[in-house]
């Protein structure tokens, strides 16, 4: 008979919904190419910082990655674990321990091998370019095309740096190559335009350019952090 309590009820409820469903406005995004958290060192330490350096998740961690899918988990024989491996999630470390973390830096996941499922591989792209050496410098060449190594024009980028690196990520006609010219790193493309200055001492040939579209690199040999295409540090 008495309907008023229910309708106020209600009405609580679907407030606390909207306030829970309400986006996070550290999560601020500068550029759409990039992560909207990004891993950076502090003493030592592992946190996360948003597009415009402020940190959003602590620095704690021994280990911080980017926020990424886990294939483990996407396909691990409990259920009830699954959602912690796609991309709203990160893994971290501390203490030995490893963990997912969701974009407010909680832990919601602390990994188990029991929990792990084999990873399901899809069509691997083949790369269409490849370092070559010719007289001890590099290259680069498009090798369903490369035939003659004596023609310069069989060269994407004729032999002229000290070292070359091309680097994994989902666009093979484009993709980022690391290179040494001077004893000094920078990033360049297929045309040979210089996309990171010649400045680095060193730029780490991880998975950073897959995962997060940015460079891990250093000028002391030290201190590492991460830039994007437009050098800018985080």
């Amino acid at each position: 008979m008495k309907k008023l309590p229910v309708k106020n009820g209600t009405k609580t409820t679907e407030k606390k919904e909207f306030a829970d469903t309400k986006p996070n406005p550290d999560l601020v995004i500068v550029h759409q190419d990039l992560p909207v958290l990004i891993p950076k060192k502090e003493n030592g330490k592992f946190g996360y910082v948003n597009q415009n350096g402020k940190f959003i998740i602590k620095p704690e961690y021994h280990i911080a990655v980017f926020f990424y899918e886990d294939c483990n988990l996407l396909n691990s024989p409990n259920q009830k674990v699954q959602k912690f491996g796609t991309d709203e999630y990160a893994t971290v470390e501390k203490d030995m321990i490893s963990y997912r973390v969701d974009k407010k830096g909680k832990r919601v996941y602390q990994f188990k091998d029991a929990d792990l499922g084999k990873c399901k591989f899809g069509d691997y792209k083949q790369q269409l370019y490849q370092a070559y050496v010719l007289n001890g410098f590099y290259g680069v060449i498009e090798k369903a095309k490369f035939v003659n190594a004596a023609d310069y024009r069989d060269y994407k980028i004729y032999p002229q740096y000290q070292y070359l690196y091309i680097m994994e990520g989902d666009d093979i006609e484009n993709p980022m190559i690391v290179a040494s010219h001077n004893d000094r790193f920078g990033v360049i493309d297929v045309n040979n335009k210089v996309i990171i200055p010649f400045e680095y001492s060193n730029i780490k040939r991880n998975f950073s350019w897959k995962l997060g579209r940015m460079f891990e690199v250093t000028k002391d040999g030290t201190n590492y952090y991460y830039i994007d295409v437009r050098n800018k540090t985080y």
